[in-house]
């Protein structure tokens, strides 16, 4: 497989990242990387299967897979400038640009390309992002192509596309919101009397301990709390004290704001 990344910017980086540590889970024999300054991706050309380039149609013409990571204001302009080397018979276009549908895609390179839409999340660069996909009819049948590479790099869910939008804000959105969440954590371990370097070593794998003990036991939240919550204790007295200040609450009225601020955008 001869994978293109076309604009690696933040997320487009952290997905080459992710294919070259899972090249041979991949099969990534080549990784195309484009860019308008290849500067900050120098450091990659020493990796005999990656090839940098400011020429987006040259990637696309010596690639299969084509993962589009530009800006959504700017997918519209990449897309007339490749369409006249992508071959419907060969390529799969795979894009991640926020908030745009297939059908946007679809109106500028055609219905005849299998297109899919994926929303990863920077975690995607150490192999645990939580990755949605959709598909238009053509790519339906090259959905297996997808998950290849993004199984490789975490985990997946295909989706109906109408339900993208929440999923951008649950996954990719969802990685800065819990980052605050153990950074509050940290705060807190501080101010209680810890260093801040064995703060957020706390912080971090306790939240790493709580989404593994749900992953392997298939179990309800709830359901481990109550193994941690006894009466009187005081684990329950933290837990209604953060209720009272609105935890749940906040964390869902922000959820739901994010949301409509994509669905403005």
């Amino acid at each position: 497989m001869k994978i293109a990344i076309i604009g690696v910017g933040s997320l487009g980086y952290s997905i080459a990242v992710g294919v070259l540590n899972k090249k041979k889970d991949i099969k990534c024999q080549a990784l195309y990387l484009t860019k308008r300054d290849i500067t900050s991706l120098e450091h990659l050309d020493k990796l005999s299967c990656v090839k940098l380039t400011t020429d987006n149609k040259r990637a696309v013409k010596y690639s299969d897979v084509i993962i589009i990571a530009v800006l959504p204001v700017q997918l519209k302009k990449v897309l007339e400038e490749i369409k006249s080397e992508i071959n419907p018979n060969r390529h799969t276009i795979i894009s991640v640009a926020t908030g745009r549908e297939i059908e946007e895609i679809e109106s500028v390179i055609g219905k005849n390309v299998p297109i899919i839409r994926a929303m990863p999340n920077t975690a995607i660069s150490v192999g645990q992002s939580m990755t949605c996909l959709s598909a238009n009819e053509k790519g339906n049948s090259k959905m297996h192509c997808a998950k290849t590479i993004f199984n490789a790099l975490g985990q997946t869910l295909c989706i109906d596309e109408k339900h993208m939008q929440a999923a951008t804000v649950i996954c990719a959105s969802g990685i800065a919101f819990w980052m605050r969440l153990i950074r509050a954590t940290t705060q807190g371990a501080v101010q209680l009397g810890f260093h801040s370097e064995e703060a957020q070593q706390l912080s971090m794998q306790t939240a790493l301990g709580a989404a593994s003990l749900l992953i392997d036991s298939q179990s309800h939240p709830e359901q481990e709390i109550d193994k941690v919550t006894t009466p009187s204790g005081c684990t329950i007295e933290g837990l209604n004290e953060m209720e009272h200040n609105g935890l749940s609450s906040s964390l869902i009225k922000g959820l739901v704001a994010s949301y409509e601020k994509i669905n403005e955008i």
